[in-house]
């Protein structure tokens, strides 16, 4: 993939910053991503959080930069912690992710949301769109 197209990809995503899109049955997708500083920890530069909450607004699956999480092989790795990172079920502390660019973490998210979504026999379409703080609808 090219420069251009992973700026591209980019910056639509950052669009999505603060967007829930609707589902059918209460289900709901939340975004949150923002530029930052890079850093160790971040070294993208972004600090994000995508997740997938059931009617009852638990999370049922999120990919996050949030916290740190163990790496694969952490007691013989030079960093034994990661930020990048997914948590496969409600009930997964997370696990660690490669961020390689923004279309791969979206095609990643959106497959894990259908399998999610494929399991409670919830359809992947958008209903509505809000903003969040801005309370748009579109």
């Amino acid at each position: 993939m090219d420069d251009k197209r992973d700026e591209h990809t980019l910056e639509f995503l950052l669009d999505f910053d603060g967007r829930i899109h609707w589902l059918e049955k209460g289900y709901r997708l939340k975004f949150m991503i923002r530029r930052i500083e890079a850093t160790r920890q971040r070294p993208h530069g972004l600090r994000y959080s995508f997740t997938l909450h059931g009617p009852n607004g638990r999370r049922l699956l999120g990919f996050d930069n949030a916290h740190a999480v163990a790496s694969k092989g952490a007691r013989r790795s030079e960093t034994p912690f990661t930020y990048d990172h997914w948590h496969r079920t409600e009930h997964d502390a997370g696990r660690p992710y490669e961020f390689v660019n923004a279309d791969i973490l979206l095609r990643d998210f959106f497959a894990e949301v259908r399998r999610v979504l494929n399991e409670h026999g919830v359809s992947d379409e958008v209903v509505t769109t809000t903003i969040k703080d801005k309370g748009q609808k579109s």
